[in-house]
């Protein structure tokens, strides 16, 4: 098999898109802390390939993003787009996993809010073409 055929691109062996969004700018060593925790996260929870990272990181003005009383600067929305087919527990796990590790950074689980997303395959587009439709 080609290492990037759409035949490889199935639920279980797909990288999830994963953003990273904050209300404050970072230094980029705790820019590069936040990508690795998704990105381990990825690793524990959705057994993904090694070095297959799809994460963008977008700081904004707080004036910007707007968030709920209570929430502090560190508040932080990771919005992961993956394909369907990941079990309820692999899903609980990256949900725990992604807060236990953003909390080694100093980012409290009540700032914390992760969003996941699954379209179908026929909504993904790699090569030209919709993964559904299989060369």
């Amino acid at each position: 098999m080609e290492p990037y055929s759409i035949r490889n691109y199935l639920p279980q062996r797909t990288m999830p898109l994963a953003k990273i969004e904050v209300r404050r700018s970072r230094p980029a060593a705790e820019v590069a802390a936040l990508m690795e925790a998704v990105y381990l996260s990825f690793r524990e929870a959705l057994k993904v390939p090694e070095n297959d990272r799809q994460i963008r990181y977008i700081e904004h003005r707080p004036e910007h993003f707007m968030v709920a009383p209570g929430k502090t600067e560190n508040y932080t929305l990771v919005e992961v787009l993956m394909f369907p087919g990941r079990s309820p527990d692999a899903k609980r796990l990256l949900y725990s996993g992604i807060t236990q590790r953003l909390g080694t950074l100093g980012i409290a689980a009540n700032d914390v809010l992760i969003v996941l997303t699954e379209p179908p395959p026929e909504s993904w587009g790699l090569h030209g073409r919709p993964v559904s439709d299989k060369p």
